[in-house]
């Protein structure tokens, strides 16, 4: 009786310490009118083009599920693994709480937690995960609170869509993805298990990190439901992982490059996030894949041998939408986005810009220049190759890459002139205008890159690069829809025209020459940066640009070049995404049907002809496509000149753009039979001359100018201006007095002898601009008057800008 009584005195003074002690921490809580479940974060859920999942992005990785939405046995095998008197208690659990106590005194250590899902639930909900009396005693108090206000089904849905299963995947959505590539909706009841076993310690056992211990709380979480009764022990042992099979679970491909990148776009297109989203892109699945496996083989199979490691691939539409990012050759291994955060050094990709620049200020692809060493304010540009060709035309120069050439032209029409042009067709990075901007020495990264060549294959419109076509709230309220708008046309018509004949050629016998696309006309750029660091290709069709990237993130130098790898990994790329698609060319990228002036060489002598009765050079048209002579005649009654329609036998006109391309001559014998200066050795490998540094510098008219002052020899410095038009008088030998002045350039025009008649005529002295086709509009403000000048004049006096 003595031992009844002061055991009933002990449970009662125990009993009352206990009110007290709940009392106390309880009088910490906020009040409990004040108690409500906090907002799980905002889940972002980003789509391909087709629908399928990209990735989870925020700070959950995943989606909220609904308890009915999951298999029967997602929610019994985390009842059996972590609570298995969850439908019966209170939200403490008496008798789990002995038993644990009973374990660890057996133990003479802590076995397990006592702490029920109810328990758990109010833990993450509420408090912070120290291990305190204080906390567990609140932890219960609000457990209890959660059963009087929300169903079972209820908190075992908090529960599973706010526990944390290890690899940054929060709730059971994320999980069954982030492991499985699978919604949690059709998770498997093997899989189930594996999860709920990775509760306890899930930096622990998650198959990621300790695939042998997810086997083992696999095969544990199997037994508990089926002695619980949730399932048989046949079913346990069909689901159950054989511990020398691997478990496979879901690698991370390219496609969370892309997520990654839409991610970082959601605050400037909507705002805070304050609620799930789901994020529509234009992304296309299969070209996804394609462009990851494209680069990784590849990387894989050439990096050793030339000494790169990774690689990056943009591939977007010619309106600029994305169909395919890599930003890396193993997502798992680095998540540094080398095709949007990094910035490299684009090489000779970067040269159409200059050339774009040159041809506005009034050169042509058949301009002459000089590939030779020079020095410009201590500055010495070389040709990677150490040779130099000596007197090329600028289709050459591009096509062949030829450093002397781009920077000749950068220092003439001015490095501020490139760096407008480059930020007009989309270079979106800060530029530097000095010369050197010619042979790509400043960072871009390969988005803007690909992007800024857009234009030359979607008709001179620009664009803005588009990943994101929509972005809808879970209720379906649509919070951004993508539009049109852009910055418009940033390349004239004719301009066009001329830098897509230029690029094709870069691709047919240039540098680009490996590159193909099974059918399709195209044209693009090779780039490879000091030491080649870096290495690159970009190039389009009429239907999708792409450029490719390859180098080392510790910008080591390799044995690359844009023409090798690069070139072959667009080539396999573009050849799979252009399957099924119907060919079409490149806007403006034929010269096809243009006349170019040239003078007429005589054969027997091997220099230019001159017409006994004027003492002029001659000069004859050629069709810019086939090179071959074009018969042209004047019309007496407006002065246009016309050219022969060989399928009709009719005389048509030839506009003055299409006529008055006429090259800067050297003034160097010219073999009639190559084209080529006399004396000038052609490389039979790429039909490009080498060697030689050209000859002396001459006009047009065959009037030899002075290098220095860049003025004819004997000229003083200083013109007779016509006091009427404000023009220099031009000096005319012929005796038929003064040039008149072209009324669509307000430029002098030029007297040549028109070999099919004999008569003089007067031409263009300068491209007159291409009125552009119907519905495009007026010529943009950009486009300066052209003017044919040799790349010498600004280095070496001309006074011109």
């Amino acid at each position: 009786m003595g031992l009844l009584w002061w055991g009933f005195v002990a449970c009662l003074w125990g009993g009352i310490a206990v009110i007290g002690v709940i009392v106390y921490y309880g009088a910490q809580l906020p009040s409990s009118n004040t108690w409500a479940i906090p907002e799980r974060p905002p889940n972002i859920r980003i789509l391909a083009a087709d629908g399928s999942l990209i990735s989870n992005r925020g700070q959950t990785g995943g989606e909220a599920v609904t308890y009915r939405e999951l298999p029967y046995y997602v929610p019994a095998a985390i009842i059996a693994s972590e609570d298995r008197r969850f439908m019966s208690h209170f939200g403490v659990d008496p008798l789990g709480l002995i038993s644990v106590a009973i374990e660890m005194v057996q133990a003479r250590g802590v076995t397990r937690g006592a702490s029920t899902i109810t328990q758990q639930v109010a833990k993450n909900l509420f408090l912070t995960p120290d291990q305190t009396l204080g906390r567990k005693v609140q932890e219960a108090i609000l457990a209890v609170w959660l059963e009087q206000n929300f169903t079972k089904e209820e908190i075992l849905e908090l529960y599973m869509n706010r526990v944390y299963f290890g690899a940054g995947a929060t709730g059971i959505e994320a999980a069954a993805q982030t492991y499985f590539g699978v919604s949690a909706r059709n998770l498997s009841l093997g899989q189930a298990a594996m999860l709920a076993g990775i509760l306890p310690a899930p930096s622990a056992y998650n198959p990621k990190s300790s695939p042998e211990r997810a086997i083992e709380r696999q095969r544990l979480s199997l037994a508990a439901m089926a002695r619980d009764g949730y399932i048989t022990q046949e079913e346990a042992q069909a689901a159950q992982i054989d511990p020398d099979q691997t478990v496979r679970t879901r690698i991370a491909g390219s496609e969370s490059y892309v997520a990654d990148w839409v991610e970082s776009l959601m605050t400037a297109y909507i705002g805070e996030i304050e609620s799930d989203v789901v994020v529509q892109t234009t992304i296309d699945w299969k070209m996804q894949k394609d462009a990851e496996f494209i680069v990784k083989e590849l990387v894989a199979s050439e990096g050793p041998k030339r000494g790169f490691s990774q690689g990056a691939l943009v591939a977007m539409d010619v309106d600029g939408t994305v169909r395919a990012m890599v930003g890396g050759v193993d997502y798992q291994a680095s998540q540094y986005n080398r095709a949007v955060t990094a910035k490299r050094q684009p090489g000779s990709t970067f040269k159409p810009f200059v050339y774009l620049a040159a041809m506005e200020k009034g050169y042509t692809p058949d301009t002459l220049a000089e590939d030779a060493q020079f020095d410009y304010n201590g500055w010495s540009p070389r040709n990677a190759s150490g040779k130099y060709a000596g007197t090329v035309t600028l289709r050459q120069g591009l096509a062949y890459s030829l450093n002397t050439v781009a920077a000749r032209l950068a220092i003439n029409v001015t490095p501020q002139a490139v760096v407008d042009v480059a930020t007009r067709m989309g270079i979106s990075s800060p530029l530097t205008a000095v010369p050197s901007i010619a042979l790509g020495t400043q960072e871009v990264n390969l988005l803007e890159l690909t992007s800024a060549y857009a234009p030359f294959a979607n008709g001179g419109i620009g664009v803005i690069p588009n990943v994101i076509t929509s972005i809808e709230s879970k209720d379906g309220e649509v919070l951004y829809q993508a539009s049109d708008a852009g910055p418009g046309r940033v390349v004239a018509p004719n301009i066009l025209a001329e830098m897509n004949d230029m690029l094709e050629t870069a691709v047919e016998v240039g540098t680009g020459r490996s590159a193909n696309v099974g059918g399709w006309e195209f044209a693009g750029k090779t780039g490879t940066s000091q030491n080649a660091r870096d290495a690159l290709f970009v190039g389009y069709t009429s239907a999708m640009v792409t450029g490719v990237w390859l180098g080392n993130d510790n910008d080591t130098k390799t044995t690359l070049s844009g023409g090798n790898v690069p070139a072959a990994i667009w080539s396999q790329f573009m050849t799979k995404a252009h399957a099924g698609k119907t060919i079409a060319p490149i806007p403006g990228g034929s010269y096809e049907g243009q006349l170019v002036a040239q003078q007429v060489i005589d054969p027997a002598t091997g220099q230019v002809a001159i017409d006994p009765a004027t003492g002029q050079a001659m000069t004859q048209y050629v069709d810019a496509s086939t090179g071959q002579p074009v018969q042209t005649a004047t019309d007496p009654a407006t002065g246009q000149l016309m050219r022969l329609d060989p399928a009709t036998g009719q005389y048509v006109p030839a506009s003055a753009a299409q006529a008055a391309n006429q090259p800067i001559q050297t003034g160097q014998m010219v073999d009639p039979t190559t084209g080529m200066p006399v004396g000038t050795q052609v490389d039979p490998a790429t039909g490009i001359p080498v060697g030689g540094n050209g000859g002396m510098l001459v006009d047009a008219n065959g009037t030899q100018i002075d290098p220095t002052t860049g003025m004819p020899v004997g000229q003083v410095v200083g013109q007779a201006i016509d006091p009427v038009t404000g023009y220099p008088l031009q000096q005319q030998s012929t005796g038929v007095g003064q040039a008149p002045i072209d009324p669509n350039t307000g430029l002098p025009m030029v007297l040549v002898v028109d070999p099919a008649t004999g008569q003089q005529v007067w031409v263009p002295s300068a491209p007159a601009q291409m009125q552009p086709p119907a519905g495009i509009g007026q010529q943009p403000v950009y486009q300066e008057p052209q003017r044919q000048r040799t790349l010498m004049d600004l280095i070496f006096g001309s006074g011109e800008n």
